[in-house]
């Protein structure tokens, strides 16, 4: 039989979980996450490593590692988190209505990735009593928002796992992640000349429709079954009555195959210098590549652990890919085999975020039975 929790085990997930969302966490504010996280570990007799990366993020905390031994000769593996949110438009009051739990305000809820975080201490509460057949690594990163920070400054050298699993994926449970995209951010500097706009505005060079003019030139969208485009923020010009003689444009490209990827970036960089050079404006751009695209083989031991898991409590295990980006990409760069599982959370990043007591519930089943089942994986 897979190892389930007890209806007081559910009970302390639930008030674990309402306690963890009502912490405001935003990326490079998680220190009262952090230290809320480690009272919890430490309440349980852990020692909790807190490192120097929020130097390097710019987080007002760093990560957090704890351990925990198991048998003579086992393997390790990890089980990460992530301690921040997207930015808060209110605050977060959890309202439990028909199963379902959703912020009071119209803000987000936190449940990415606070549940997983919740998820992780309840698993390891159980596991403390029945001892894990395997030993643990948690992992708690800072700034995952932020282009994965915490992760990509933690140091891979601290870690003895031989595979891990993250749970951030707002999907149904059951869906497992094999393949996540390289992903570009690319700024775009135009500059012009200023004139009135009524007066002389054949002497000025307009910054915007610069910008406009590479803009439409762009593919955007979802380009194929694998590639986007998106142009996400553009801002210049000083008054209706001034050609704009500056502009700026941000955008990112996403592939899970990395030379396309790296392809479509060289074109939309094309673009934007072909429409500065028509409108007789200059040119800056910046192109940073914050992740690259992995791909986790089916036959796995990680995803042979979760799915054995699943199977084991009747949930049929689904091979996916995703779009975006996880701890996983910068834990798999760094040498280290790791499944996303999805944790049957909803709407992340949107104001009508919810996750079930359902989903809650069975992700506590499925981490217990992941770590179960990765001592044969």
């Amino acid at each position: 039989m897979p190892l389930r929790a007890s209806p007081e085990e559910r009970r302390r997930l639930l008030d674990d979980f309402v306690r963890l969302c009502e912490i405001e966490s935003p990326s490079t504010r998680e220190r009262a996450m952090a230290d809320a996280v480690a009272a919890e570990l430490r309440g349980l007799e852990l020692q909790v490593e807190e490192d120097s990366s929020g130097a390097e993020t710019g987080s007002d905390a760093g990560n957090l590692l704890a351990r925990i031994r198991g048998p003579a000769g086992a393997r390790t593996v990890l089980l990460c988190a992530h301690l921040d949110t997207v930015p808060l438009d209110a605050p977060v009051e959890v309202v439990r209505e028909d199963g379902v739990l959703r912020n009071r305000n119209e803000a987000i809820l936190g449940a990415d990735n606070k549940a997983a975080v919740a998820t992780i201490i309840g698993a390891v509460r159980r596991l403390l009593v029945d001892r894990p057949p395997v030993g643990l690594e948690l992992l708690f990163t800072t700034c995952e928002e932020r282009a994965l920070r915490g992760a990509k400054a933690f140091d891979r050298a601290r870690l003895g796992s031989e595979f891990g699993f993250v749970f951030d994926h707002a999907s149904p449970i059951g869906e497992l992640i094999l393949a996540a995209p390289t992903y570009y951010r690319i700024e775009a500097r135009f500059r012009g000349t200023a004139a009135h706009a009524g007066i002389r505005p054949e002497q000025g060079r307009n910054a915007i429709a610069a910008a406009a003019r590479a803009i439409a030139a762009m593919p955007m969208g979802r380009l194929d079954s694998e590639t986007t485009v998106n142009v996400g923020r553009i801002e210049g010009g000083t008054a209706a009555n001034v050609v704009a003689e500056r502009c700026r444009v941000e955008l990112e490209a996403r592939s899970l195959d990395d030379s396309r990827a790296g392809d479509l970036v060289r074109g939309l960089v094309d673009a934007a210098s072909e429409a500065a050079s028509d409108a007789d404006c200059d040119l800056e751009t910046s192109v940073e590549r914050l992740f690259r695209a992995y791909r986790l083989p089916r036959t796995g031991p990680p995803v042979e652990a979760a799915s054995t898991a699943l199977g084991a409590l009747g949930i049929e295990p689904m091979c996916r890919s995703t779009g975006g980006g996880s701890d996983a990409s910068a834990l798999v760069a760094a040498g280290l085999p790791v499944l996303n599982v999805a944790n049957g959370t909803e709407h992340n990043h949107q104001p009508d975020e919810s996750v079930t007591v359902e989903a809650l519930e069975t992700m506590l089943d499925v981490t217990l039975g992941i770590v179960e089942a990765s001592a044969q994986a």
